[in-house]
């Protein structure tokens, strides 16, 4: 049951540093991007064009954005969280969007201030205007396992919200556990729900690792069929608007998981380690991936 290749979709940059506390420099920021591109990721998510009010480490998308070397058969996508958003990204020559709702509606309250229909009548008019104009869409569905206010998160939620992304011209959906409170049940139990209204080939897994379960998750997901997964290298990350949300999972704990497993990913473990172990000496606390802690140590051993 276990596909033979699976897709890695790179968020340090955007989903990662958004919620850093340190300041991080244009330059900086462009550097780490251009280290993953080094990799073999082919999908490398570069920043937001949200308001700089709203999110301050991402106020320089249009320059980031700009300068970043974009190696020949990578995306890179934006965060875009409305039509002036849109605006801004597509003077910067982006080929590529994502735009952002969730299943929970207080969630969405606190986040954008809106409804998810309001929210989605928003997105509809800034997908049709990136299709028309030839970009790639992909549509997030936040908190599909849990919200962190408390209000319940159905699965047919997710698969109404996800449906409707999808309708409305999205090329790929991901399914975001923000909070970090799913286990293998809970995708066991979506995923075939999600199959069954849309293909299967283009529907990406998200998983925070707040509570540890994230591999498990990811695990659970291969064994449904799922061949598109989101990860952070170093395990950087966690959510502006979801208290308590930490890290999404490392992309060095799910490319060791994948290649034990003999899946291919076309990405080299080392080299994201290497990205990781730079943006990791730009901000002022340890990276959380687990292989990358490991590794680090017995580099740092062996060359003691």
């Amino acid at each position: 049951m276990m596909p033979k290749r699976v897709t890695i979709c790179e968020m340090g940059a955007r989903d990662g540093l958004q919620n850093e506390a340190t300041l991080v420099s244009a330059d900086d920021k462009i550097r780490y991007i251009d280290l993953l591109s080094q990799t073999g990721l082919r999908y490398i998510e570069a920043t937001s064009f949200v308001s700089p009010k709203a999110i301050p480490q991402l106020g320089d998308a249009q320059e980031v954005f700009a300068r970043i070397h974009k190696a020949p058969g990578v995306r890179y996508p934006v965060l875009v969280p409305n039509a002036k958003g849109y605006a801004r990204a597509r003077e910067a020559g982006v080929e590529a969007i994502c735009v952002f709702t969730a299943a929970s509606q207080i969630f969405t309250r606190r986040n954008i201030n809106m409804t998810i229909e309001q929210s989605l009548e928003v997105f509809r008019e800034v997908v049709q205007r990136a299709k028309a104009d030839g970009l790639w869409v992909r549509g997030y569905v936040s908190t599909a396992f849990g919200s962190p206010f408390g209000d319940a998160v159905s699965p047919q939620a997710v698969v109404d919200v996800g449906v409707a992304l999808m309708e409305m011209g999205c090329d790929e959906l991901s399914i975001g556990d923000t909070i970090g409170v799913a286990v293998p049940s809970h995708v066991e139990t979506l995923v075939p729900m999600l199959a069954a209204k849309l293909p299967i080939e283009r529907i990406a897994m998200h998983f925070h690792d707040t509570r540890g379960t994230a591999l498990a998750n990811i695990y659970a997901a291969l064994q449904q069929g799922m061949t598109i997964f989101d990860a952070s290298s170093g395990g950087l990350g966690g959510c502006p608007y979801a208290p308590g949300a930490t890290g999404n999972v490392g992309t060095e704990d799910v490319l060791y998981l994948l290649h034990g497993l003999g899946i291919d990913t076309g990405v080299d473990l080392d080299r994201v380690r290497a990205a990781s172990r730079f943006i990791a000496g730009v901000l002022d606390h340890p990276l959380t991936s687990k292989t990358y802690q490991a590794l680090e140590t017995s580099r740092i051993g062996a060359a003691t």
